[in-house]
């Protein structure tokens, strides 16, 4: 947006999803002055948002209308087809997964024409309608190089952690987390190998 002279401050944004990276991405635009509204289908998510002082969809094609910058972060698709036609004209629509995981752009009309009019922006336009897609629907906090970098281990620690404890047989069945001492360990260790 900031390439092409866009600003986020006064731009009311949706984001859709409030989990780990919904609601990262939603106090990151509030501390920049951007409106944010929630959406999300689980009333608990929607319940933690609007403790948290954001705005709640009530009605999503509303606020798909309402927003000036969508942000996907579902990891199931956001956007079908049909919902793009409910965008006011210049919205710009991001996604922190993937475009297969968020969005529906096989669904949407062939009437639209693709302009590449940024380095990752591409403009959606048929008559009377027109909106932009930053980095082809793929998550654009990868844009700029940005990458996990070593942290990525302490997940893989903890996924390794937890396929162990599945393999063990013991576990009823339900929800489990690894265990707060095996974690620790793990934080241990990586910081052991990488804090040097």
């Amino acid at each position: 947006m900031r390439g092409r002279g866009d600003i986020l401050h006064g731009r009311p944004a949706l984001v859709i999803g409030f989990g780990k990276l919904g609601s990262s991405i939603a106090r990151l635009l509030h501390a920049k002055g951007v409106q944010v509204t929630i959406f999300d289908i689980d009333p608990v998510r929607r319940t933690q948002a609007l403790s948290q002082g954001f705005n709640i969809a009530r009605d999503r094609e509303a606020a798909l209308l309402g927003a000036g910058l969508v942000l996907c972060a579902t990891g199931a698709v956001s956007l079908r087809g049909e919902d793009f036609a409910h965008l006011r004209n210049g919205t710009y629509i991001a996604t922190v997964t993937s475009s297969e995981d968020e969005l529906d752009l096989a669904g949407l009309p062939d009437v639209y024409t693709r302009t590449q009019v940024g380095d990752h922006v591409t403009r959606y336009q048929t008559t009377g309608h027109y909106f932009y897609l930053a980095n082809g629907g793929n998550a654009v906090n990868f844009i700029h190089g940005a990458s996990v970098g070593p942290f990525i281990f302490l997940v893989q620690a903890e996924v390794l952690a937890a396929i162990r404890m599945l393999t063990r047989g013991d576990l009823a069945p339900g929800i489990h987390e690894v265990p707060a001492a095996d974690r620790a360990a793990i934080a241990a260790t990586w910081l052991n190998y990488f804090n040097r």
